[in-house]
């Protein structure tokens, strides 16, 4: 879709963000990527997903002088829906649960969102820490988990540098009874809950409404 300008990486896969939408898919967004996409004159721009410690993350003033520049930019389940918590104020547009989690003080760090990929497939080598929580609390809704096994395996996870974060570490750091451990582990197996992913399609299928509409 011409005028239409993605930044995706771990958060969905291309082929599926395709048949949600035509656009222009461009890798994670880091610092000055914005202003260089001005002379294309894009009419929606969508972070979704940005560099965090590799390189500089995209900053807030690109940011607003696209939003200046007339572009609508939409922001979701990474870096996007940490900076549109940043800047609704000034006329980003936040997308999804995760987003509404940063709006709402729920969460802050930017760790919450970041994880380690593969640089070449963008295929994730770790759990984000907010699919995590997301993932915990559904656990806590349907019984599967207590609210003090949420609570240990969230403060377990937050200790671990973000790379480090997986699942399986986490319950092995933190679950020490292994008939416990492994109903947990089989449970989160089937159920866990990509929220990145997630948020990632609900922004798509937005930008699509406005096309359309």
């Amino acid at each position: 879709m011409q005028g239409v300008i993605i930044y995706l990486g771990p958060s969905l896969t291309l082929d599926k963000a395709q048949e949600i939408l035509k656009a222009d898919y461009r890798p994670p967004v880091k610092r000055e990527d914005l202003l260089k996409v001005i002379p294309e004159r894009p009419s929606i721009i969508g972070i979704i997903d940005g560099v965090f410690l590799e390189r500089a993350a995209v900053g807030h003033r690109e940011i607003l002088q696209m939003i200046k520049a007339g572009v609508k930019v939409i922001g979701s389940s990474s870096m996007g829906a940490l900076r549109a918590s940043e800047l609704d104020h000034f006329g980003m547009i936040g997308i999804g649960e995760i987003y509404r989690m940063y709006h709402d003080g729920v969460i802050e760090a930017d760790d919450e969102v970041a994880l380690m990929c593969d640089p070449v497939t963008n295929q994730a080598c770790s759990d984000a820490m907010v699919n995590i929580r997301v993932t915990c609390r559904a656990g806590v809704s349907c019984g599967i988990i207590t609210r003090q096994e949420a609570e240990i395996i969230i403060m377990t996870g937050k200790d671990l540098w973000y790379p480090d974060r997986t699942w399986n570490r986490i319950l092995m750091e933190c679950i020490n009874d292994d008939t416990r451990r492994h109903e947990i582990s089989e449970w989160i197996l089937y159920n866990k809950i990509d929220q990145k992913k997630n948020d990632a399609i609900e922004a798509l299928k937005y930008i699509k409404s406005l096309i359309s509409g």
